[in-house]
């Protein structure tokens, strides 16, 4: 499979902060510095003619914020935030953010973001997401679409149940029961009182568990005989 490579803009005020993120995107085999802004007003202008899969896009900066200059595209990359304060994290993700970084970086944190990233893109691009293959969810008032390529499982919290996709976590008011019922089943299964998983994205399971990107997450003993035969049609 040929090697999957994002271009990359970079957009703060900030050059020590700019330098910081360059020096990464640099030294990341998946990533290529296309642009680099310290405004909002450069950046829309910039992209008129510079095309990027993914923006680290600052929030405060002078005259513009970088969710006036998102408000402004027409046509949005992919976005990581990177910012000083933990105040904007809601509003973000509101943007479908890929992730909310603070300052100052880590590489741990950026390496993971942009491991999501990848992984959206992925999906987004090599075929596997088609135009109808997606439901639309009620969170924070507002209805969204998910592709269910995109979803990786799901948690019960309560009377609230947990969308864990590669982009952001999604929160929806349903019964686990009800939001099974929305799933077609031949992808789709409840392996445990509390959790729902996309069978697609199963690497490794045992008696107790099963593994999706690197989260472990519960098998009921009763479910181990179905999961089995699912997987293996």
């Amino acid at each position: 499979m040929e090697e999957l490579i994002l271009d990359c803009a970079v957009v703060d005020d900030s050059s020590l902060q700019r330098l910081a993120i360059v020096k990464m995107i640099k030294d990341h085999p998946n990533l290529r510095l296309a642009a680099q802004y310290n405004n909002a007003i450069e950046t829309k202008n910039g992209l008129l003619e510079t095309k990027v899969d993914l923006i680290f896009l600052d929030i405060e900066m002078p005259i513009l914020t970088g969710f006036d200059l998102l408000d402004d595209l027409v046509h949005k990359p992919q976005i990581i935030f990177v910012t000083g304060k933990t105040k904007y994290a809601y509003k973000a993700f509101n943007y479908n953010a890929i992730d909310y970084l603070r300052k100052p970086l880590t590489k741990d944190r950026f390496l993971n973001a942009v491991h999501k990233a990848i992984n959206l893109h992925r999906l987004k691009t090599e075929g596997n997401v088609e135009d109808d293959d997606y439901i639309f969810v009620k969170s924070n008032l507002k209805k969204k679409k998910v592709f269910l390529n995109d979803l990786k499982f799901i948690e019960a919290l309560g009377d609230y149940v947990k969308l864990v996709t590669y982009n952001e976590p999604i929160i929806v008011l349903s019964t686990m029961k009800a939001f099974e019922a929305q799933l077609p089943a031949e992808r789709f299964m409840r392996i445990h009182k509390s959790y729902i998983i996309n069978l697609d994205k199963v690497e490794k399971y045992n008696s107790r568990n099963i593994e999706i990107e690197g989260d472990k997450i519960p098998l009921s003993r009763h479910k181990k005989t179905k999961l089995m035969e699912a997987l293996s049609s």
